[in-house]
């Protein structure tokens, strides 16, 4: 069965902009049926000439007429007679009878959907009667505004054309809405947009009274104030807002009314308490700046580790001790490079590929004399990875890499090295590559040959088999050098 965007991007009588102002259609309706207490089907014709059902929408205030998913389904009968005559005569039609759906009594009101004088489809409304025997105060705004919202679709103003939604957690029918006139003044307000409003500080009746009036009593002088508040009290312009007072905020949206003739008539304004959901996102922001900032502080502490290690070597008269100092001197600046990388982002992931790269790089200039050119090709991506595995992976390869440059290319001025990835899910194959100077060069039993207490090799097994579960397989590379390759399975990939 086909979906909605199937049947929009095959009709072939709609261009580009046809498309979009279909999609923005559907995206916005729902404040329509949560208003009027409808069910919202959205009708296109078919290029084999029937009506099939290209969307369909729930009210979130009362229970569905349809239980049933409709999109796809032909329609026929009366149904489709209605729709074929709302289309021609391009106006809001309605049957002169009820319709039995199941067991539920319903009333169908069809609106022809235009864009630029062009029918593109209907909007089917169908109410369930059974919903309209007790309508109090709260009932019969709201589907009066709904009522309002569903007529300006036939004239094109419905979806808006320049709707600027910024703010997240935008506001719903069922958190409250205000029903303001042309002039900006409070017709009705629902129990939740008054308790928003008591949240906010404000105590005095809301009817009668210009909305902007009350928002901005609510700000002090000093309060920073957003650009597109005045439009949204003012029910002016369809853009949504902030108000913050009293230590609480109040998400707010407004969508106008405007008549056939394009004159705006008034507004209905959505309210929203978002306040614990902003204090929890400054929590979050806070733990990650402070993540953040511990990620550096680690990073500076190892880099004076490195430090005390280089100056220990050049005091030291041992070659051994020497090179033992600069082997520990640079695994510490490979753990110090991967904290940076976590210093840069405001979550536990690193791009691994740009870290790799800047701590192989590193590897093979510590491991090279002044004469060596040693080339590192890359192929294949990482992608994002967490600490948990970023910091072994990163010392496992600039291990790999060094023990190739140490003793691969004893002797050579140049050389290359590749690093071949291939990742999928959390299964990580990795083959390095040489052109040195042989197999027996680098490895010892199958293991990466020792250059002093043996560290490296303990490095590379230990993680690789204890940590990620995986295997490292040494071999001759056909062209000449050595091929390592290593199959794991990362812990906490992504």
């Amino acid at each position: 069965m086909a979906d909605f965007s199937h049947l929009v991007a095959n009709n072939p009588d709609f261009d580009d902009a046809d498309r979009e102002w279909l999609h923005h259609l559907v995206a916005d309706w729902q404040v329509i049926a949560d208003l009027s207490f409808a069910d919202l089907m959205l009708v296109l014709p078919a290029p084999s000439g029937e009506f099939v059902v290209a969307g369909q929408c729930r009210p979130s205030t009362v229970m569905s007429v349809r239980f049933d998913d409709m999109v796809g389904t032909v329609v026929e009968g009366e149904d489709a007679r209605a729709i074929s005559k709302t289309m021609s005569e391009q106006r809001i039609s309605r049957l002169d009878h009820y319709r039995a759906v199941g067991n539920t009594t319903v009333c169908d009101v069809y609106a022809p959907v235009r864009r630029n004088g062009k029918v593109l489809g209907v909007v089917v409304r169908e109410t369930n009667m059974a919903t309209r025997m007790l309508n109090g105060r709260f009932e019969s705004e709201s589907i009066a505004a709904g009522k309002k919202l569903f007529e300006m679709i036939p004239a094109g103003a419905f979806p808006y054309h320049d709707a600027i939604l910024n703010q997240r957690h935008n506001a719903r029918v069922s958190d409250g809405f205000i029903v303001l006139s042309e002039d900006g003044v409070v017709e009705y307000a629902s129990p939740n947009a008054i308790s928003c409003f008591r949240r906010l500080g404000s105590v005095e009746v809301m009817e009668g009274k210009y909305l902007s009036e009350i928002g901005t009593s609510l700000i002090h002088e000093n309060d920073i104030l957003p650009e597109t508040l005045p439009l949204v009290l003012a029910g002016k312009a369809a853009v949504d807002s902030e108000i913050n007072a009293d230590r609480s905020t109040v998400s707010m949206r407004s969508l106008p009314f405007y008549d056939e003739h394009g004159h705006r008539t008034g507004a209905v304004v959505l309210c929203r308490d978002v306040t614990e959901l902003r204090r929890r996102e400054k929590e979050l922001e806070t733990k990650d700046v402070a993540i953040a900032e511990i990620h550096h502080r680690v990073k500076n502490n190892l880099q004076a580790v490195s430090a005390l290690l280089r100056l220990q070597a050049r005091r030291t008269k041992s070659p051994e001790v020497k090179a033992e100092l600069e082997e520990a001197m640079r695994r510490v600046e490979t753990i110090a490079v991967v904290h940076e990388g976590l210093s840069q982002t405001a979550d536990e992931i690193v791009d691994f590929d740009k870290v790799i790269s800047d701590l192989l790089r590193m590897s093979v200039d510590l491991a090279t004399s002044k004469e060596q050119h040693i080339h590192i090709s890359y192929l294949g991506k990482f992608g994002m990875m967490p600490a948990q595995d970023a910091t072994p992976l990163s010392l496992v390869l600039t291990e790999l890499v060094t023990n190739a440059v140490e003793h691969g290319f004893q002797g050579r001025t140049e050389g290359n090295v590749w690093i071949s990835v291939g990742r999928g899910g959390n299964n990580l194959n990795v083959v390095v590559e040489d052109d040195g100077i042989g197999y027996t060069s680098e490895s010892d039993q199958g293991m990466a040959r020792s250059s002093g207490s043996g560290l490296g090799t303990q490095i590379i097994n230990t993680f690789v088999t204890n940590d990620f579960g995986g295997s490292v397989r040494w071999e001759p590379r056909r062209d000449g050098g050595t091929r390592v390759v290593l199959d794991m399975k990362l812990r906490a990939a992504q």
